[in-house]
C-alpha cells in the first residue's frame, strides 16, 4: 500500500469506516443555502420585462421580471417581502446561468 495515502473517518449509520476522497471531491466548492434576497438566473436566458427598480417595496409572490429561456416566458416572483435594493439587469439583456438578477434588502 502506498504510505502516501490519507484516510478520514465516514461516519455513516452508527458505522465508522477508514476511506479517500479523490481529489475533485477534496476540492469542491462547499454546499451554501441559497438567499432569499438574491434573485439569480436559474437557466440563461434573456430579460424580457423588468417590473420593479431601485427602492420598490415588494411583497411575496409578486412578479419582479420575466426571463425569457429555450421559448418560454418565466415570471420570477419575490420569495419573501422586502424592498428593492438593486436591479443589476435591464430589458434585452441577456444572462448566464447563476447571474444576479435582483437583490433584496
Amino acid at each position: 500500500m502506498d504510505e502516501n495515502i490519507e484516510f478520514i473517518d465516514f461516519k455513516y449509520e452508527e458505522i465508522s469506516y477508514k476511506t479517500t476522497l479523490t481529489k475533485k471531491f477534496a476540492n469542491r466548492t462547499p454546499y451554501t443555502p441559497p438567499d432569499s434576497r438574491k434573485v439569480v438566473a436559474f437557466i440563461p436566458g434573456t430579460i424580457l420585462k423588468v417590473y420593479v427598480k431601485d427602492g420598490d417595496k415588494v411583497k411575496k409572490g409578486d412578479t419582479l421580471l420575466v426571463l425569457q429561456a429555450m421559448k418560454m416566458d418565466n415570471h420570477l416572483l419575490a420569495s419573501r417581502n422586502g424592498t428593492v435594493k438593486k436591479v443589476y439587469v435591464k430589458q434585452g439583456e441577456v444572462v448566464p446561468k447563476r447571474h444576479l438578477l435582483i437583490e433584496l434588502k
